[in-house]
């Protein structure tokens, strides 16, 4: 490929983005918009024709894997080497560097996990030392120093920022906490993770020496993400940039949503501010989603006020409606997603093209589960699944212990009173982080038992046996797999076909959102789950927490959701013409319907549940006509998936057998 042709492979936005090589300049890319191909090709136009020396460009990303395929894709455009790294590694391999030259001797030993040390510090204090604590502690703690917020200001910022009480503790307790980890590290002649760009931002500002080498080695900067950029790496960047202005970035502020860890990204939406000479380009044009993917993306984020989004516009042909469902509970829904995904494979797609999506990780659970039955295989990105997380196996042990107990009251006061032995309580804690999720799962577990005690009158034991069949079924290769995400995990990632699961207030947005700017927040993370879809979405959320508690809608969604009413209407329209038909065309089968229907409504009423819950009358039809005669043959059917074969197979095959023998 000669030079002039490296432009030819771009769109206007996209050659625009190409073509300005010299001075600052910010990309608007929205989710789908092809910003990577924007900046290599920048990046490789730049060298080809001269203008830049490669060895002189540094390319920041905020993963490894980012990085990599960066250098991948220059490398088919004929540019290389090129040095593209996260600013971690990027400011390490300075610091190890020069760090002879300015300190002597070596870098100190950096600690991967601040837990040990935090949890001398907390000793020390007195602060509460479980471990869901101090995973917080440790958060809070990084949150001060990525935010270049040191102790003597924290009680000011945090108070400022709304930060969330931890444990218990002031933010006079914090500020001790940040001071006495910061002399534990000292004592032990170590450094954590954010010390090596803190360190190598005190190096430049003290050796002015070292700051001119390091900015005559980098000349040209280009930083994607930018909207997920905090106070610290900023600091560092224009630590590298000095006077010059040669600084491209790349990001989406309606993809913000690490505001809680330090993220601003208002140095993005504000780059011309702080560079008035900028150029801003806008990538609108998305290559990935269809146009009622994209509708929906820009309608959600279109009820901000944010400043900067990109409204997009799909480039690709129009395919299927979005689909919204609402299911009675969380075992409905989980049920019906697994029904459609088999539906979906049996059309031809992988199952390595969809993906499951949700708010928080307890949420994984029972679609982990619903899934396994159904023999899909399941693959979890970032987190562990849910019976192997530790607190999990914990409480299963003080399960165990309770089962082998003289009696019991019934299997739910059972589990509760087991789970209150390792420490959950039935109000939720106030705050966020590792304790909610620990309550989360905890509280799975429990609503697990009261599913089935409602359902059959399970016993303990019965329980018990349960779960371990179905952490023993979640042992599924990660090749060719469904993944399970949580919103957060899945961006800069994409799938043919995405469920959006649990979009119902509390989860979305989640209860724990603070103020206007926690609630926006929460709307960019929907926004970034829309957008993983490339053909098929599907948005789901359940009407009830096996039988509890009322959920509502997405407030994100509501205005959105009510224009399907038409097609609900539709809906039981289609359901009287079946029925009509069937009475016409199968007078024979109907006296079959009518005793499912009367086992149906006995089920329901012993369940509590809504007839329709167990089986739809399209369903009951089904069965009316073909008559199954065992479960191989019931599981045929369509609507029944595995976990209904599982509860409900053996009582609709008694109906039909003695329907049989008359």
């Amino acid at each position: 490929m000669d030079t002039d042709g490296l432009l030819d492979f771009l769109d206007p936005d996209q050659r625009a983005v190409a073509e300005h090589i010299y001075g600052p300049m910010a990309v608007l890319a929205g989710a789908g918009t092809g910003k990577t191909r924007a900046i290599t090709h920048r990046i490789a136009y730049a060298v080809r024709t001269g203008a830049f020396d490669p060895r002189n460009i540094l390319a920041v990303t905020f993963t490894a894997k980012a990085a990599s395929e960066m250098r991948s894709r220059l490398r088919d455009l004929g540019v290389s080497p090129i040095n593209a790294r996260t600013f971690h590694s990027a400011a390490l391999a300075q610091l190890r560097h020069f760090w002879p030259q300015a300190i002597g001797g070596h870098v100190p030993e950096i600690k991967e996990s601040k837990i040990p040390l935090v949890s001398a510090a907390v000793a020390a204090l007195g602060l509460d030392t479980s471990k869901p604590a101090i995973r917080d502690f440790a958060a809070e703690i990084e949150w001060s120093k990525v935010t270049l917020c040191p102790p003597e200001e924290y009680e000011e910022r945090a108070r400022e920022y709304k930060r969330d009480f931890i444990a218990g503790t002031t933010y006079r307790d914090i500020a001790h906490l940040i001071s006495r980890y910061e002399e534990a590290k000292a004592e032990r002649g170590v450094i954590d993770f954010e010390d090596v760009i803190l360190l190598l931002i005190g190096m430049m500002r003290e050796e002015p020496e070292i700051a001119e080498i390091i900015r005559h080695q980098y000349r040209h900067f280009v930083v994607d993400e930018f909207q997920d950029v905090s106070p610290m790496q900023y600091r560092l960047l224009q630590l590298w940039l000095g006077d010059r202005k040669d600084l491209c970035v790349v990001g989406d502020v309606a993809q913000t949503i690490y505001s809680f860890a330090g993220a601003r990204a208002t140095y993005l939406s504000e780059f011309s501010r702080h560079f008035p000479q900028a150029q801003i380009v806008r990538l609108h044009r998305d290559y990935r989603s269809t146009p009622q993917v994209v509708d929906l993306a820009n309608t959600v984020i279109g009820q901000s006020q944010l400043d900067g989004a990109v409204h997009l516009s799909s480039m690709l042909p129009s395919g299927r409606p979005v689909s919204f469902s609402e299911y009675g509970d969380d075992a409905h829904e989980a049920s019906e997603v697994a029904g459609k995904i088999l539906t979906l494979v049996e059309s031809g797609i992988q199952y390595s093209d969809i993906a499951i999506l949700y708010r928080t990780n307890a949420q994984s659970a029972v679609l982990e589960t619903t899934l396994a039955q159904a023999g899909i295989p399941v693959s979890i990105k970032d987190a562990d699944r849910f019976f192997q997380r530790k607190d999990v196996k914990e409480a299963m042990v003080s399960i165990r212990s309770v089962a082998r107990l003289p009696q019991h009251d019934g299997l739910e006061a059972a589990v509760t009173d087991a789970l209150k032995q390792v420490g959950w309580r039935p109000e939720p804690p106030v705050g966020r982080g590792a304790i909610r999720e620990r309550w989360d799962a905890l509280n799975t577990l429990r609503e697990l038992a009261a599913d089935m005690e409602d359902k059959r009158d399970a016993s303990v034991e019965e329980f018990l046996a349960e779960m371990a069949e179905r952490s023993q079924m979640m042992n599924e290769p990660a090749t060719n797999s469904v993944t399970l995400a949580s919103l957060h995990a899945s961006k800069g990632l994409e799938w043919k076909a995405v469920f959006l699961v649990g979009m119902s207030e509390g989860l979305m947005p989640i209860s724990l959102a603070k103020g206007e700017a926690g609630i926006e927040e929460e709307r960019r993370l929907l926004y970034v789950g829309i957008t993983r879809a490339k053909e098929y979405l599907a948005i789901s959320y359940a009407r009830t927490n096996t039988g509890r508690a009322d959920r509502q809608r997405s407030r994100f969604l509501a205005e959105i959701w009510p224009q399907l009413q038409s097609r609900a209407t539709q809906a039981r329209k289609k359901s009287a013409e079946q029925a009509q038909d069937f009475a016409t065309y199968h007078a024979e089968d109907q006296e079959l319907f009518d005793a499912l229907s009367a086992w149906r409504a006995e089920v329901a009423r012993e369940a509590q549940r809504k007839p329709y819950l167990i089986f739809h009358d399209s369903v009951l039809r089904d069965i009316a006509i073909a008559k199954p005669r065992n479960l191989a043959e019931l599981g045929q059917i369509k609507g029944i998936g595995a976990m209904k074969l599982s509860y409900f197979g053996q009582g609709v095959l008694s109906v039909v057998e003695q329907f049989a023998a008359r």
